[in-house]
């Protein structure tokens, strides 16, 4: 049997956590050495507690790698040890790697370069459209850009990446086959077809608290550096900062208003050191090193806005970051409700704009360029 699914196996049978089960893996050649180690071997392992001692004797007959391996390959699940070629390098020179890791999708490939980007839940608008944009910018600069898949600011990273046509992974703090929040389902599975979705939980493992800081160690492990886009003074994206720097990675933020309880956390820790960040550019030139590959260019920009009219530019124009109600475009251009409302649905379907809820509309990408 495959020793990849005697391990999840035992992980999956046992419920033991991350760290127990690295420990595991550390001290003995196989998943099946294991199973067939005695109590006194078991003791014998490095730092592993006696409750999972215990807990090893008492579940490992209840152990079935060929039923895990039949159930993970019908439902699409790959899984990788540590060690192996194909788990991420970055992750695995971390302190506290996972042993094993579920993925659907593919994972990056050794060259691409990764930055996670992260941010708040309860994100304002312009944290949402900043990490939206900022990670079209990377990915279109040759990037990886890794999140967690919460909602906020993690969303809107994913789907930035995506709207580029570039790479994406979501870390998850719950099984593989969980989708939380449960509204991210379609971003799920765009992610699992373009990207990459991983877990080192088991793949039926409920998204408790508890498990969100457990993973944000991955996030920031296995990327080059984090961005922080919003974040207030006790946000979980911190806790992903504080890990970067722990792991000897780099760490940047988006400044913000300074009035503002969102921005509280990113503001603090440009304070202690963290790279302000305006543009995708800020990253890229911490990294002179690195031979990016960028995608193909297809339709810029400005050869979708120089096919506008004048007054499709017009009401482009009176946009900006910050939203506006349709009866102000109204106002502002001079224009019928009739006309403003059919501009408005032509720019959003050609990317130029978001329609948020209530009639409001923002342009994502005209705070960016006025900071450039």
């Amino acid at each position: 049997m495959d020793d990849r699914y005697c391990w999840a196996a035992l992980q999956i049978a046992l419920n033991l956590g991350p760290i127990s089960l690295l420990r595991l893996y550390r001290y003995f050649p196989a998943g099946k050495a294991v199973l067939d180690a005695s109590a006194a071997e078991l003791k014998r392992v490095p730092r592993l507690t006696q409750k999972s001692v215990e807990r090893v004797i008492q579940r490992r007959s209840a152990v079935n790698p060929e039923k895990a391996a039949k159930d993970l390959q019908s439902r699409g699940i790959t899984v990788t040890l540590l060690g192996e070629e194909a788990y991420p390098d970055n992750l695995s020179q971390i302190a506290d790697p996972p042993a094993i890791i579920y993925t659907k999708g593919r994972l990056p490939e050794p060259e691409m370069p990764l930055i996670a980007v992260v941010g708040s839940r309860r994100a304002t608008t312009y944290g949402k459209a900043v990490a939206y944009r900022l990670s079209q910018d990377l990915v279109e600069l040759g990037w990886g850009v890794i999140s967690g898949m919460a909602r906020g600011v993690d969303t809107a990273a994913h789907q930035g990446a995506l709207a580029a046509g570039g790479y994406t992974l979501a870390v998850l703090g719950c099984g593989i086959n969980i989708c939380y929040p449960r509204e991210n389902n379609k971003l799920k599975e765009s992610i699992q077809e373009k990207g990459c979705v991983l877990s080192e939980f088991p793949p039926d493992t409920p998204p408790v608290a508890q498990n969100f800081p457990i993973r944000n160690r991955i996030i920031s492990g296995i990327s080059m550096g984090t961005l922080v886009v919003e974040a207030g003074e006790r946000s979980g994206a911190l806790i992903t900062a504080f890990n970067a720097l722990d792991q000897d990675r780099e760490v940047f933020a988006v400044p913000g208003p300074v009035t503002s309880e969102h921005s509280r956390g990113t503001n603090k820790l440009i304070k202690q050191g963290a790279k302000l960040v305006a543009s995708a550019e800020d990253i890229s030139e911490e990294f002179p090193y690195l031979t990016c590959v960028k995608l193909p260019e297809t339709s810029s920009k400005k050869h979708v806005e120089s096919s506008l009219t004048l007054e499709q530019s017009c009401v482009l124009q009176k946009l900006s970051i910050e939203p506006i109600h349709m009866d102000q475009l109204v106002e502002m251009t001079g224009l019928s409700v009739s006309e403003v409302g059919s501009i408005l649905t032509l720019l959003e379907f050609k990317g130029l704009v978001k329609q948020l809820p209530g009639d409001y509309f923002i342009n994502p990408r005209a705070e960016l360029d006025q900071k450039r």
